[in-house]
């Protein structure tokens, strides 16, 4: 699977700095640097399921890791992405039958918008973009070495993980059992089903159903693989175990990221299968979390369609915090236009007041824990310089603009 093109980043003037980022796990700030010098920093950021358009909760939790990756270039380090697409799943399966199309035409139609969605916010695209699908042949001989480990049993033709067998299960989201049961119900996970030896087992591989897809699973029989196995295949083939920073939204920090960690774990025997987990918080609309299931979205293609700006649409992501929750609304895409035509504006005079101090402020916000915020009102304090008592520097508009688009990804 092909990802989209990426954008060129711009080399700043002086040095970046070391990303401090909070770390799920421990619930601290961690520096992520590779474990030897000269290694590239591995990210892996968990993708669609390509059942419906990118929404505003989508296009957060990718710009946050956009800026780890612009941090980590920054500051003079090679980065290997990836990112994964979970192109056979139920609510891919359930859209197609409710609409009466062919699943694979939906999934293509849906990734395609996405990448466009991606290009047009000037993310920068994965190494390695890889589909489910095309990720069974490597994920059957993991689900057949955890069945041989003991990990793993049968139950009526289906295999599940036994969490159990993972001695640090748990180590990411700290959650205790009942908080895990309630949320294995609410995120896909069936902790009800009958012969389980533990409610939160999660499934490996699904056997056949009639009238859905399947694939070869050699020893397992005909199916499809289960969604957290998907994820840890992909990112043990392209990036090893213990990878700099798994990332996604924190509903993925359980049972997602949880059940990742436990079945690499178990499979290798080392730990961690991340050095660092970090999540973005929820997007809401009307006073509820965004989510396709609820319908409430606000969706980048319509955005863009309408005739928003991109870089407007980046910016009113960028005025929050990644970690935080918030609320999309018509204001908060108001104050991102103001703000992008007063950068533009001062961007475009021939001079300046010298933006060496901003490059540095920039810097140093975004590798406190990306904090974007900051980051702006530095080029907002910056910019009204700019209106106010001015500056002789011919060569400062030029240097921020490059700023606003190496490191937050802006185009001025």
């Amino acid at each position: 699977m092909h990802a989209w093109p990426a954008s060129q980043v711009p080399v700043l003037p002086g040095q970046g700095r070391d990303l401090r980022i909070h770390d799920t796990a421990t619930g601290e700030r961690v520096t992520v640097t590779p474990d030897r010098p000269g290694e590239p920093a591995r990210l892996y950021v968990c993708g669609i399921t390509p059942y419906d358009a990118t929404h505003m909760g989508h296009a957060a939790t990718y710009t946050a890791f956009d800026l780890v990756q612009r941090v980590w270039l920054d500051n003079g380090r090679q980065v290997v992405y990836v990112q994964n697409v979970t192109d056979i799943d139920d609510p891919l399966l359930e859209r197609a039958r409710d609409t009466g199309e062919d699943w694979t035409a939906l999934a293509q139609r849906e990734t395609a918008l996405f990448r466009e969605d991606m290009t047009a916010l000037r993310m920068l695209p994965p190494h390695h973009y890889i589909g489910a699908v095309e990720a069974i042949p490597r994920i059957v001989p993991l689900v057949e070495r955890l069945r041989r480990q003991g990990a793993a049993y049968e139950l009526d033709g289906d295999t599940y993980f036994a969490v159990g067998s993972d001695r640090r299960f748990g180590c990411v989201s700290g959650y205790d059992q009942e908080t895990m049961v309630r949320l294995s119900a609410e995120r896909g996970g069936d902790p009800d089903r009958p012969g389980k030896k533990n409610p939160l087992d999660p499934l490996l591989w699904q056997a056949a159903r009639p009238g859905e897809p399947s694939w070869d699973g050699a020893s397992l029989g005909p199916g499809r693989p289960g969604w957290h196995i998907e994820c840890v295949a992909i990112a043990l083939d392209h990036l090893g175990m213990g990878f700099d920073v798994q990332g996604g939204g924190s509903d993925l920090i359980f049972p997602h990221h949880e059940m990742g960690a436990a079945h690499a774990e178990t499979l290798t025997g080392r730990d961690p299968f991340a050095r660092a987990y970090a999540h973005a918080g929820m997007v809401g609309y009307q006073g509820e979390k965004m989510s396709k299931s609820r319908g409430n979205l606000v969706l980048v293609s319509a955005l863009r369609r309408a005739g928003t700006d991109p870089a407007a649409v980046r910016l009113a992501l960028l005025a929050h915090h990644y970690r935080s929750d918030w609320e999309w609304t018509d204001p908060v895409l108001a104050e991102a236009e103001a703000r992008l035509a007063r950068w533009r504006a001062a961007v475009s005079r021939p001079d300046g007041p010298a933006a060496g101090r901003l490059v540095e402020e920039i810097r140093e916000a975004l590798a406190d824990d990306l904090d974007a915020p900051a980051a702006l009102a530095a080029f907002d304090r910056w910019a009204a310089a700019q209106h106010g008592a001015g500056g002789d520097d011919p060569g400062a508009p030029g240097i921020a603009a490059r700023a606003a688009d190496a490191l937050l990804g802006v185009a001025l």
